[in-house]
């Protein structure tokens, strides 16, 4: 899925990080209807994230998740019952 056919949630979940961490590299997907039945999945939906950021340079992958469940705040209580993610090498750090 694209940003021209997200979901108003996956808009506002590809918004935030987009302003909380710049990312270089950003592939959100809905992967909800693979939970249909799932108790959990009633309150929030299944995500997938694929991402870099210049602000993860340095950092080990617990800190770069750390800071995307701080990014997403309330929406990992409200909106996102389980978020998948796949830190993704940042196209600048290849470049330098």
């Amino acid at each position: 899925m694209n940003a021209a056919t997200d979901s108003p949630r996956m808009a506002r979940i590809r918004a935030i990080l987009t302003q909380a961490l710049a990312p270089t590299r950003l592939e959100l997907v809905d992967d909800s209807h693979r939970h249909a039945g799932h108790a959990g999945a009633r309150q929030g939906g299944h995500f997938t994230l694929r991402i870099a950021a210049p602000g993860f340079a340095g950092r080990r992958p617990l800190e770069c998740h750390r800071m995307i469940y701080a990014a997403l705040g309330e929406l990992m209580h409200t909106d996102i019952h389980a978020l998948s993610i796949e830190l993704l090498p940042d196209v600048a750090e290849d470049l330098e």
